[in-house]
């Protein structure tokens, strides 16, 4: 089933502040928290320094109606320099490749693509791309069609 989801990028706090959330909404993280250290070793990427295993790579929690907070530390040794405004990410999960490619060629014509959809290591169709009007959207499909 389709789902859209928010995803906060944090500066080396996203445990610290999913469990500030847990303790206002409730409720349970979806899953366990998943970090980098958990990764497999990627090609053409460098390895992760020993500072960075231990932060979060992927957490969820379901808030209201439904809706899913998901996060990840944002690591400045990986690239990425959080600046409140673009650690906001909206992310697409469609029910298939079709409407996912769709949804990406539409959504980045004539803003700038980040990652190319493509096949990860945890079983997803993924790619992230910001719009023409500066809005950041990422793309998730577990379908294989």
């Amino acid at each position: 089933m389709a789902r859209v989801s928010t995803c906060l990028n944090f500066p080396r706090c996203t445990e610290e502040a999913f469990n500030f959330y847990k303790s206002i909404f409730g409720g349970d993280f979806n899953g366990k928290i998943n970090r980098f250290k958990d990764m497999p070793p990627q090609k053409d990427t460098p390895p992760i320094i020993d500072s960075d295993k231990n932060l979060v790579m992927h957490i969820e929690l379901p808030i209201l109606g439904g809706h899913m907070l998901m996060g990840t530390d944002a690591s400045e040794s990986m690239g990425f320099r959080v600046i409140f405004g673009n650690n906001i990410y909206i992310n697409l999960e469609p029910d298939s490749r079709i409407e996912t490619e769709r949804l990406f060629t539409a959504l980045s014509s004539g803003g700038n693509i980040e990652m190319p959809l493509q096949d990860m290591f945890w079983g997803a169709y993924f790619g992230s791309c910001i719009d023409k009007f500066g809005v950041q959207w990422m793309f998730n499909c577990t379908s294989t069609k």
